[in-house]
């Protein structure tokens, strides 16, 4: 196992899983931006950012496909918490969608959703307005 390109190839796989998902698409214009983020279990979350009236709409959503799941969710801009609250997964599809308006500095701004479940699953989504 000393050949070069075998750990090569492993190490860039490796950091590859390790990287956060910040993986940005936009959407509609105006400076859209939705982001899939990742859980540690089954559920999926989303984030979507937008500027609104010189601030930043951010739209948090985790489908769990469960009713009745108490989470605790962060909302940070550049580093900095910003919201927290808690949300409670509903019917029809077992989701919650938690917004907030956020101030829009000068520059790119980073917006990070985080939430973590009785269970201890812990979902999160990035998204750079």
């Amino acid at each position: 196992m000393n050949n070069p390109h075998i750990l090569t190839l492993t190490a860039v796989v490796a950091a590859a899983a390790l990287a956060p998902t910040t993986a940005l698409a936009k959407h509609g214009g105006d400076g859209d931006t939705s982001a899939r983020g990742s859980c540690t279990k089954s559920s999926s979350a989303k984030l979507k950012v937008k500027p609104d009236d010189g601030r930043l709409e951010a739209e948090f959503e985790v489908d769990q496909n469960r009713n009745g799941v108490r989470w605790r969710v962060t909302l940070s801009r550049n580093g900095r918490r910003v919201a927290t609250t808690r949300a409670i997964t509903r019917a029809p599809s077992g989701s919650f969608e938690v917004r907030r308006r956020l101030a829009n500095g000068a520059g790119t701004e980073r917006i990070t959703a985080r939430a973590v479940s009785p269970s201890g699953e812990v979902c999160t989504a990035r998204a750079a307005v």
